[in-house]
């Protein structure tokens, strides 16, 4: 399949220990599954096993920024965006304390544990909150050049990341630029998209156009917020069409922050795909084409928005 994203954010994690002594890491017990116990083996004086206590692990973090640590706050993403909501907004947003949240099991990844622990709403969530950055990584070599980058970078962040193993995107490394998006392919007739694990997705639904003759471009928008309305708007006014894909509600996420791009500055047919509704427990693979995300529903909806130019 490809390599583990959890994998590369715990060794990324454990990396940047080493460069950074302020670099702190915060758990709500379930390190082994977040990856931060990597962190935890090598610098157990700076790892903090705060329990099954979300809110009670963000208040400490806020407390630790306040003192000039950089802490990395770890749980799943459902319970980091819900348990934890009242702090991450009322503490570290408002206040703009440098906290780094590390999302994880985003999406549909943790496949089956079910709709309880499967994260669907946690960008339009985060999204909505003034100040918080928001970034969405695709594979492993994605990863550990975000966990470098939003380091250094002073602000609360939102990192979201997969249980899955991900297909290699980027096999030389990655020029990860927060705020900018890239460019995965060229393409004239409709512009995909995405954000996350699914770009490996919409990668193979171009190919599937391109057989058909239809030239799709692919963009990789692992930048949430800020969005990087440039690009954007020169790929919907070089195509005159977009559609969207995510391992995430259709309602608020990545689709909806292009429409708002695209809706004041450029409009242009423009499509979503994600999920509509709550999934359920099963194999991974084939709970992202039974809820939305199927290769031949990306393609069919790409011919039909392409119609509508």
């Amino acid at each position: 399949m490809g390599d583990s994203i959890r994998d590369a954010y715990g060794n990324a994690l454990a990396e940047l220990g080493r460069t950074n002594e302020r670099v702190v890491a915060l758990e709500a017990d379930v390190g082994g599954s977040t990856k931060s116990s990597v962190f935890g083996g090598e610098f157990p004086e700076r790892y903090f096993n705060m329990g099954i206590c979300e809110l009670g692990m963000v208040n400490a973090a806020a407390g630790l920024a306040i003192e000039g640590f950089v802490p990395f706050v770890n749980t799943f993403a459902v319970f980091m965006t819900s348990r934890a909501l009242d702090p991450i907004q009322s503490m570290l947003a408002y206040d703009s304390l440098n906290v780094k949240l590390a999302g994880a099991y985003c999406g549909l990844s943790d496949s089956f544990d079910g709709a309880s622990h499967q994260a669907i709403t946690d960008l339009a969530v985060m999204r909505a909150i003034p100040g918080m950055t928001v970034v969405s990584v695709c594979d492993a070599a994605e990863t550990k050049a975000a966990v470098q980058i939003l380091a250094e970078y002073q602000g609360p962040v939102y990192l979201r990341l997969s249980r899955a193993e991900a297909p290699v995107i980027y096999k030389d490394g990655c020029n990860f630029q927060l705020g900018k998006g890239i460019v995965c392919q060229e393409g004239c007739d409709v512009t995909l998209i995405g954000t996350g694990t699914v770009v490996s997705r919409y990668l193979e639904a171009a190919e599937r156009l391109k057989e058909q003759g239809i030239s799709a471009a692919v963009i990789d928008l692992h930048t949430i917020k800020p969005i990087d309305e440039a690009l954007i708007l020169k790929y919907a006014e070089k195509t005159k069409a977009i559609v969207t894909v995510e391992e995430h509600s259709v309602f608020g996420g990545l689709g909806s922050a292009v429409a708002e791009v695209i809706v004041r500055k450029y409009p242009v047919p423009m499509d979503f795909i994600g999920i509509e509704t709550f999934a359920e427990s099963g194999a991974y693979e084939e709970l992202l084409d039974k809820f939305g995300l199927g290769i031949a529903k990306i393609t069919g909806v790409c011919k039909q928005i392409i119609h509508r130019k």
